[in-house]
């Protein structure tokens, strides 16, 4: 009854906040402060003690790259927060994650830690889009952060690199990489395949930690991680699932993961397996590469 009851008021916010985002088109700055979550008052309760701490993608914000995830998972009964790391020296945290992933990682731990200090809790559970699974993975795993995470879901996730759309490769093999850094995108040319950050993340074949539960949720249709199996992981702690083997019918490109209720369903069903709803599929079709 818990379940079914739940399942329903979900399909319910995940129609409200996807009409409002259709209808708004919010930017950072007028979605601020963010629409429930960030509530350092929150505290977990007994059914959910981790709190959820969100990692966003590459020229995207803490904000906006959540807009449906978010709200949905405080209706689940989360404490939810989120940052923007990696911002441009032109427009802030309005566009982020353009920036080292090494210092975007230690930023975002140090969130993780604000966030322990002011829950309690002992542990967070993560849940990024894009690269926001790259830089809490270098956090996990470099920078020590794995025993601070019990449970880590990841969208269009990226841990082995993408040519990025072919942009990056032919950089590359033009001998133009340096612009990429140039231009202000660290992040760019460390998502190139072979990059030194990418061997660092996965010095001994993985990118997992061990520890963390991870589930990685990725789509056949995905234009940006190329190829999408980028966003696997070979770890026995680690569980990939491609959307479209659970899902046939949905058809999201890599930034329409971040507003499928789909999704949103799988997420909040692997942060919580024995006790949240069955996920949800529905014929969803998603604008984004």
């Amino acid at each position: 009854m818990r379940s079914s009851s739940l399942s329903r008021r979900l399909l319910a916010a995940f129609a409200a906040v996807l009409t409002a985002v259709v209808l708004a088109v919010p930017t950072a700055a007028s979605a601020a402060p963010s629409r429930g979550w960030n509530d350092w008052s929150c505290r977990p309760s007994p059914a959910h003690p981790e709190p959820v701490v969100l990692g966003h993608g590459l020229f995207a914000n803490g904000i906006d790259n959540f807009l449906v995830l978010a709200p949905a998972l405080k209706l689940a009964g989360y404490c939810v927060y989120s940052t923007t790391y990696g911002g441009t020296t032109f427009a802030g945290d309005l566009i982020g994650g353009v920036g080292d992933m090494r210092d975007s990682a230690a930023d975002f731990g140090a969130f993780v830690d604000r966030v322990l200090g002011s829950t309690g809790a002992a542990q967070v559970n993560v849940a990024g889009h894009s690269e926001g699974t790259t830089v809490p993975a270098y956090y996990a795993k470099v920078l020590g952060g794995a025993p601070k995470i019990k449970r880590f879901v990841g969208f269009g996730s990226n841990y082995e690199g993408t040519s990025l759309l072919g942009i990056g490769t032919l950089a590359r093999a033009l001998g133009l990489q340096p612009l990429l850094d140039g231009v202000g995108c660290r992040a760019c040319s460390q998502f190139l395949p072979g990059s030194t950050f990418l061997n660092e993340l996965n010095a001994d074949g993985t990118a997992a930690a061990p520890g963390p539960i991870y589930t990685n949720i990725v789509t056949k249709y995905d234009l940006v991680v190329t190829p999408y199996t980028s966003g696997f992981l070979d770890a026995p702690n680690a569980t990939n699932i491609v959307l479209q083997r659970s899902c046939p019918l949905d058809f999201s490109g890599h930034v329409g993961l971040a507003v499928d209720p789909n999704v949103v369903s799988l997420v909040i069903n692997k942060l919580d397996p024995a006790n949240a709803p069955r996920p949800i599929c529905v014929p969803y079709w998603a604008l984004g590469a």
